[in-house]
């Protein structure tokens, strides 16, 4: 491996870790393989972190969205509560005022 990140084992040349921190190249995993078990190497550890960050994304996500779905039907429920009652009330009114109109009514005539 060069110092501008190529390999050019196997008589070939690749840039597979052009442009990465040298702090994060770790020669003694480099040494003795060449440019294609290295980019399945570093293919395999991107593979895992993806799929455990995907993961516990998902995780995440489900339970969060749980706990809305939860929150939003119990305000759903509670507000088709109150508009029933207030609708009920106020069917009872009616026609407790039917009811009183229909009786002076009667008072009237009699």
């Amino acid at each position: 491996m060069t110092s501008e990140g190529t390999c050019s084992m196997g008589g070939h040349r690749c840039s597979l870790f052009q442009g990465m921190n040298n702090q994060y190249v770790r020669r003694e995993v480099f040494c003795g393989n060449t440019c294609h078990e290295l980019k399945r190497f570093w293919e395999r550890e991107i593979g895992k972190q993806t799929y455990y960050r995907e993961s516990e994304e998902h995780r995440l996500g489900r339970s969060a969205l749980r706990k809305l779905r939860e929150e939003w039907k119990q305000r759903l429920e509670t507000k088709l509560r109150l508009r029933n009652n207030s609708d009920e009330t106020e069917k009872r009114t009616n026609v407790g005022r039917e009811l009183l109109a229909s009786l002076t009514q009667e008072d009237t005539k009699n």
